[in-house]
């Protein structure tokens, strides 16, 4: 990422405190270039020397305004709701993807930014149809048809930045160029939202079964492949590549699809874990979901009870969908690096995890036979939606 004179640039990286977001902000300024790093929280890793951290809220404009003085790119990556019971909070979703968007369009557009590279998702086209090998012209996912709060307002969220794009600037400072990327799963070592939460069901014991087609395929993407395919994506909304990012998505992985299971295989074993052979069809264990969804919503408010699987993460997990990058590879010269899980794995050793001795308590008898009554109940409920669907 080469200044284009001799004053050095300032980028702000909205979500900075985030994983991704700080791997980013810290590879953009080791090309020379000056990070702010804009987030809610301040990042777990120390900040290194020489890049800014501003602590402010996408959903304040003023925070976003105020954030955006004398920026020449902005890096939206703030998001929420991605997984989890995040997924479940519709009305912090739709404030921080959407209006939080909005903010960052409306500032950039106030104060003269002109470059915005926003980080969208698979899930602005995936809604849980299998899809082999698409490309962008592939049409976004009619708004109603999205299962979940996160991908509806992700969609939203990227068209209006799409939209945005040739908008005029405050003050006739030219034009705002927008661009959009749409990764798959993040992975890498230290990955804080994914990952250690399928670590913590594996050292839990929770761990004890697969599902749905084993030729099923999805796609993930290294944070390196993805930090890689920002910092060409911000070059090529510039005049010296002719703005050929303007107004344009990308789909970016590592470009190798795989079965869900089968990627966090190594991780399992390298972990000193035997890996589950038990597979349940994919309906039992998405109404699964949809039973604890139900108790979440009646029981929230009360007690915010981690939901073993969402039903946007069954689908997500469980059926194929994967996408071309042959897009970003032609216009944004992209080319993804291959990663294996052992960097990760060595990150979790690391941080002490791996099989304990521990006694079998009575407290894990009750769990692991509350956990078999509960399968069994569902499985009791299911049989019958099954058998009325096949009629």
């Amino acid at each position: 990422m080469e200044p284009e004179n001799t004053a050095r640039e300032t980028v702000l990286i909205t979500g900075g405190g985030g994983y991704f977001g700080f791997r980013l902000g810290c590879a953009i300024h080791q090309k020379g270039v000056d990070v702010l790093l804009f987030d809610v929280v301040k990042p777990l890793q120390t900040v290194p020397e020489g890049i800014k951290f501003m602590q402010g809220d996408v959903c304040c404009l003023s925070d976003v305004e105020e954030a955006l003085k004398d920026v020449i790119c902005v890096f939206h990556i703030a998001s929420y709701g991605m997984s989890g019971r995040e997924q479940l909070n519709r009305k912090l979703i739709e404030d921080v993807n959407v209006k939080g968007t909005e903010n960052v369009i409306q500032a950039c557009r106030s104060t003269g930014v002109s470059s915005l590279v926003y980080t969208s998702t698979y899930n602005v086209i995936f809604g849980g149809q299998i899809i082999e090998n698409g490309d962008e012209s592939l049409p976004y996912l009619p708004l109603h048809l999205h299962p979940d709060h996160y991908s509806r307002t992700k969609s939203l969220a990227e068209m209006k930045v799409l939209e945005a794009n040739g908008a005029e600037l405050g003050n006739g400072k030219g034009v705002l160029r927008t661009c959009a990327l749409r990764p798959a799963g993040i992975y890498g070592p230290g990955e804080q939202r994914h990952l250690p939460r399928i670590v913590s069901y594996i050292e839990r014991g929770l761990f004890k079964f697969i599902y749905g087609d084993p030729h099923s395929l999805v796609e993930f993407v290294h944070v390196d492949n993805l930090v890689e395919a920002h910092i060409l994506a911000s070059e090529a909304l510039k005049a010296n590549k002719k703005h050929i990012a303007a107004g344009q998505a990308y789909f970016i992985s590592d470009g190798r699809p795989v079965n869900n299971f089968e990627f966090f295989h190594p991780l399992v074993e390298g972990l000193g874990y035997k890996f589950p052979t038990c597979r349940l069809p994919l309906s039992l264990v998405y109404f699964f979901a949809f039973l604890t969804e139900i108790v979440h919503c009646l029981v929230g408010r009360v007690y915010n009870f981690q939901p073993l699987l969402t039903r946007t993460e069954v689908y997500k997990t469980g059926v194929t969908h994967y996408f071309s990058v042959e897009k970003a590879r032609r216009e944004l010269g992209y080319e993804p690096q291959q990663y294996s899980l052992n960097e990760v794995v060595e990150w979790f050793r690391s941080q002490g995890c791996g099989p304990k001795p521990r006694k079998y308590t009575i407290r894990h008898l009750a769990r692991d036979g509350g956990l078999l009554l509960l399968l069994i109940a569902v499985m009791v409920s299911w049989f019958p939606s099954t058998a009325a669907f096949s009629v």
